[in-house]
């Protein structure tokens, strides 16, 4: 058996692709299910029910979506430039420590300057906190080839290190009865709530902007065509003229960016403060949806609605009928194979010998 490269692909082929990808993951589902003694039609009525059934149940899932679009984001910029960002969690905690350091380190008595002028710094220094921390792996690569997988890899355990050191020393909450905890954001630098009593906020809004902004500069800026000529072939690009390092070192500033944002937006949004759980694998899931969306940034905003959607559904579905919420990330990772063998079928033919 070998692949060969099709000429052209075939519109249908692109249509039929992500349906049989999904037929796919939910016959595989399916199967699981049943071996659990559960029955199929029922329990994917309530997954459904429990993501997108009701206000609330929606409010939650648009609300676990909105880092998981930003991270994301995040991953599709570097990969989409083959710099392979495994770094989105610890970039997303510094952003996060970043945002406290700034909007949450007071004595109560006010704020020092005006609340709006001090919630965009915050952004603008989460976001700087984020980009500073893929930047020496992405230099790292560009002059001296070190495997940025491992150097970002490893990064997020020693943010995260960092992290605990500063929720149990300066930045500790003293009135979180010894939680280790950061002091909390002032009310004024909170997000606003897009439906009144659930905790969906106004960085939903924010994020699908970004995600817009992401896809009209891929598409329609110069420096799209250098991200997109780099992954495509990095010493063509480099035969061509792009310059190879200075690209580079915008991908990275920009992917950590959207992580350490994803951090900021997180704590003034949905947490007012810092824990060390306060992502369940946000930076590492935005890989997924990343691969998902086949590294589009508008695909982006969908792909992260139905994985959280899976992920909150999956609560109120295993509480029901007894099936184990791992189901959700069975379904997730069997959404994310079948996708990449779909989109791979579009591109090449299966040959017998």
């Amino acid at each position: 058996m070998r692949l060969e490269k099709r000429q052209h692909s075939s519109a249908w082929a692109l249509v039929l692709a992500p349906i049989g990808a999904v037929a796919f993951t939910l016959l595989v589902s399916a199967l699981l299910v049943r071996w659990a003694g559960a029955p199929v039609g029922q329990t994917y009525a309530l997954l459904l029910q429990g993501a997108y059934g009701s206000v609330f149940a929606l409010s939650e899932t648009l609300t676990r979506a909105i880092p998981l679009m930003l991270t994301g984001l995040a991953a599709t910029v570097a990969f989409k430039a083959r710099l392979f960002n495994i770094g989105a969690e610890g970039q997303l905690y510094v952003g996060a420590l970043a945002a406290v350091a700034v909007g949450g380190m007071h004595d109560g008595t006010g704020l020092p300057v005006p609340p709006t002028v001090l919630f965009v710094l915050m952004m603008l220094c989460a976001a700087l906190a984020g980009a500073l921390l893929l930047l020496g792996p992405a230099l790292m690569k560009a002059r001296l080839g070190v495997d940025e997988v491992v150097t970002t890899l490893l990064l997020n355990f020693i943010v995260l290190l960092l992290v605990s050191l500063m929720l149990d020393g300066p930045m500790k909450d003293p009135t979180a009865m010894g939680w280790p905890q950061s002091v909390a954001l002032m009310g004024e630098l909170e997000l606003a709530k897009l439906v009144p009593q659930t905790r969906v906020h106004t960085g939903l809004l924010l994020a699908i902007s970004l995600a817009v902004a992401l896809w009209a500069l891929m598409k329609y800026t110069v420096l799209g065509f250098d991200i997109r000529a780099l992954g495509a072939n990095p010493r063509a690009a480099a035969f061509s003229g792009v310059p190879v390092t200075r690209t580079m070192v915008a991908v990275a500033l920009l992917s950590g960016a959207l992580a350490g944002l994803a951090g900021a937006i997180e704590v003034a949004g949905r947490t007012s403060y810092l824990t060390l759980d306060m992502s369940p694998g946000y930076g590492y899931s935005g890989i997924v949806i990343a691969m998902l969306a086949a590294l589009h940034p508008l695909a982006v905003v969908v792909a992260s609605v139905f994985v959280a959607g899976m992920l909150v559904g999956a609560d109120s579905m295993s509480r029901a009928v007894g099936v184990p919420t791992f189901i959700a990330d069975v379904i997730v990772a069997a959404s994310l194979i079948s996708v990449l063998v779909a989109t791979l079928l579009t591109q090449y033919r299966v040959r017998w010998k």
